[in-house]
C-alpha cells in the first residue's frame, strides 16, 4: 500500500533532486537548466502553501516516488496542477502510478477543482500513455514544443 507524506526538506533533499534530475533526463535527455538551489527553494515555499500536494510516496517506508500538485489559474480559471510526478524506475510499470493518480485527483477534489494539467515530453511515451489511460487528453504544445500540455478531469480518472 502506497502511503504519502508531505516532503521534509532535510530528510528528502538527496532523493528530491535525484529525481527531478531524473526526470530531466527522461523527459530532455540532459539536465541543463537544472539548478539545484532554485529548486529547492521552490519546493520550501511551495510546501509552505501546498503541504499535501508536496509529498513522497513511500512502501514499507522505503521512497518509491514524488508528487508536486498545486493550484493555479488557465486562462482565466482555477485548475490543478502536476508539476511532478515521479515514480523510481523499478517501480515503474507495476501499478504504484495509479496511487499516485489518485492521490492527486483527491487533492484537486479536496480544492474543489473540477480539472487538472500537467506538461510532459513530447518524446516521453510511456508517461503519455499512462496519463492518456488516466483519462487525460491532450491539449496541445507549449515552449516552442519542447512539451505538451494535457487536461485531466477530477471525475474521469483510473
Amino acid at each position: 500500500m502506497v502511503q504519502f507524506r508531505t516532503i521534509d526538506l532535510r530528510k528528502d533533499r538527496q532523493a528530491i533532486i535525484d529525481f527531478r534530475k531524473d526526470s530531466f533526463m527522461v523527459s530532455f535527455g540532459n539536465t541543463e537548466g537544472f539548478d539545484v538551489q532554485a529548486y529547492l527553494f521552490y519546493v520550501l515555499e511551495k510546501v509552505e502553501r501546498y503541504p499535501d500536494g508536496f509529498v513522497m510516496a513511500e512502501v514499507h517506508g522505503g521512497v518509491i516516488g514524488q508528487l508536486e500538485l498545486s493550484v493555479k489559474k488557465y486562462e482565466g480559471r482555477r485548475i490543478g496542477y502536476i508539476h511532478l510526478f515521479y515514480l523510481i524506475p523499478r517501480k515503474r510499470g507495476k501499478g504504484m502510478g495509479k496511487a499516485l493518480n489518485n492521490y492527486a485527483v483527491d487533492f484537486f477534489k479536496k480544492h474543489n477543482l473540477e480539472e487538472y494539467h500537467l506538461r510532459v515530453a513530447p518524446d516521453h511515451h510511456r508517461a503519455r500513455r499512462f496519463y492518456e489511460k488516466a483519462g487525460m487528453e491532450t491539449i496541445g504544445p507549449e515552449l516552442d514544443g519542447k512539451v505538451i500540455r494535457m487536461k485531466g478531469s477530477v471525475t474521469k480518472s483510473i
